[in-house]
């Protein structure tokens, strides 16, 4: 089976037993979490595809920080220039069973 969810304002194509980090989300790690916003589920030929189906379960496995970005701004012929990095909060989470 394979599944849309969309978590984080962002939509995932998961299968069953699939590990994803997603944008951070209050869970303690080993706990469950429901994901009630499934877009689709189907087969994976494609057969019996139901639209809306609503929970599936996951296990939060851990939470972390993704490896630095660094952002530029600069503005040309007015010497301004800042440069910054950002890391972001992720969580990573095993799919379960999808009915």
């Amino acid at each position: 089976m394979i599944a849309v969810i969309e978590t984080g304002g962002k939509q995932y194509l998961v299968h069953e037993g699939d590990v994803l980090s997603i944008e951070k989300i209050d869970t303690e790690a080993g706990k469950n979490v429901i994901f009630d916003h499934v877009l689709l589920t189907a087969q994976e030929d494609g057969a019996d595809t139901k639209i809306g189906k609503p929970y599936i379960a996951g296990e939060v496995i851990e939470h972390g920080r993704d490896k630095k970005i660094r952002v530029v701004k600069y503005k040309n012929k007015i010497r301004y220039k800042r440069v910054y990095g950002h890391r972001q909060h992720f969580t990573k989470v095993k799919i379960g069973k999808i009915a």
